[in-house]
């Protein structure tokens, strides 16, 4: 019998012997040692028929939950913000929906002129000159900028604020071995760093990294901590929020070598934690440095307007050591839903967004002590859309209980910081409402202490 959705059938397989001159699958693999052969059939369950398929894989996928059926306070890297319509609309569009690399430009413009404009919004958002054309996610492009601050400096040691978020720590610790790097990190004083801290650090360190608001929700004094590295002739690097920055100021504009950092909240869903996309940009002094690739924009022979690959520093257009990453493609598609995103709230609707998800935040703290009695942890200092409370017991108790109730309150910080097992991160976007809000303080006040 044949399936349409199997590519080989038993017809197939026949024919596959006769060509190759023998009866079966046994004389085929006769050469290979009995003791090595699995020797007996896979223990599978029979197959099941298309329809049978089709419901079997239904009911998985109805297992899965997601923010439209559990009211979700999650946050610490990936958000719940709200993905309008137009860019499904868009990026679902045969023509860049199905686009590879843009290598011939003849047969490219639309797909090159879509990131020549990405790169121009990460450029009009972080107060930089380039950027590219975007990265994998916020964790890989903060390790290639360590990399490109060792290759302007010269120097290995790479000073990391302890309040970054842990998984870009982490990733950049994972590839300091192999880009021959130091990490050296600033322990936070009560929910921020210190200035003088991290300006003890950063002598004869290549690049200063830190995140703003920080894994805490916290507002760093990024401009000392800026102008602490610019002091010590390193390169600092910011690691932002995008949706913050229709509120604070661009790292460009304080002083900051580089910025970057995950996309996922600027218009793409939380899509159970990726794909989402990474952005990086930089002074025009580091063009030559950047990862990936970079789209100019030109003049044909006809002096019309055209766009092209200008730069890609990858090891496979480049000589190895000269390249700044060896990863060979980038998140393209997801880029694209991040300029659609931006394209359609403006700068107007950016800050909106940003005092929405402040002011929901500031009454989610208010209701969580009045209404739950929860402590807020860090209480004088400002945050943007997250902040921590304790919760009286293992937050990781608390948020297997209120799960239970449907409503997951937020990520346990005990994960990845010592002293912290009773301390819960509470992440509020625009999407959440007072009601909700509500809904949280009454679960918390029943699950917590």
């Amino acid at each position: 019998m044949t399936h349409p959705f199997l590519a080989l059938t038993e017809s197939d397989r026949e024919e596959m012997l006769r060509t190759i001159g023998v009866s079966s699958v046994d004389e085929l693999f006769r050469d290979l040692p009995a003791g090595v052969r699995f020797g007996r059939d896979l223990d599978l369950e029979p197959p099941l028929s298309e329809q049978e398929l089709s419901a079997h894989l239904a009911e998985l996928a109805a297992r899965n939950v997601d923010t439209t059926r559990e009211l979700s306070f999650l946050g610490a890297g990936i958000y719940d913000h709200y993905v309008p319509a137009v860019v499904d609309t868009v990026m679902q569009r045969g023509e860049f929906l199905t686009a590879y690399t843009p290598y011939q430009p003849e047969m490219s413009q639309g797909v090159l002129q879509s990131i020549f404009e990405y790169q121009t919004a990460i450029c009009e958002l972080t107060g930089m000159d380039v950027s590219n054309a975007s990265g994998y996610d916020g964790e890989t492009v903060a390790a290639d900028a360590c990399y490109i601050a060792k290759h302007v400096t010269g120097r290995t040691k790479i000073v990391i604020t302890e309040a970054t978020n842990p998984q870009v720590r982490q990733v950049i610790k994972t590839y300091a071995p192999g880009f021959g790097l130091e990490v050296v990190e600033v322990p936070h004083r009560n929910g921020t760093t210190d200035p003088d801290d991290l300006a003890a650090a950063a002598k004869d360190a290549a690049a200063v990294f830190f995140q703003q608001p920080n894994f805490f929700g916290c507002l760093e004094p990024a401009p000392e901590l800026a102008a602490a590295a610019n002091d010590a002739d390193a390169l600092p690097i910011a690691h932002v929020d995008p949706l913050s920055l229709g509120m604070l100021e661009a790292p460009g504009r304080y002083g900051c070598a580089i910025a970057l950092g995950e996309g996922q909240a600027a218009g793409n869903v939380m899509a159970y934690g990726g794909p989402h996309y990474g952005f990086i940009a930089a002074r025009q002094e580091f063009i030559r440095r950047m990862p990936g690739r970079i789209v100019g924009e030109t003049v044909d022979t006809e002096g019309k307007r055209g766009y092209v690959l200008t730069l890609q520093t990858r090891e496979q257009h480049i000589r190895r050591e000269k390249a700044t990453s060896n990863i060979t493609t980038n998140q393209t598609l997801l880029a694209l839903g991040g300029l659609v995103y931006l394209t359609w709230l403006g700068p107007q609707g950016l800050r909106e967004v940003g005092e929405t998800c402040l002011a929901l935040a500031e009454h989610a703290k208010r209701r969580l002590q009045e209404r739950a009695g929860l402590e807020l942890l860090f209480a004088d200092r400002p945050t943007f859309k997250e902040f921590a409370v304790r919760v009286g017991r293992n937050a990781r108790d608390v948020v297997r209980d209120a799960r239970a109730l449907g409503v997951h309150p937020g990520y346990a910080l005990g994960r990845d910081y010592e002293g912290m097992d009773d301390v819960l991160l509470v992440a509020v976007t625009e999407k959440r409402t007072p009601e909700e809000i509500d809904r949280l303080a009454d679960v918390l006040a029943e699950v917590a202490r």
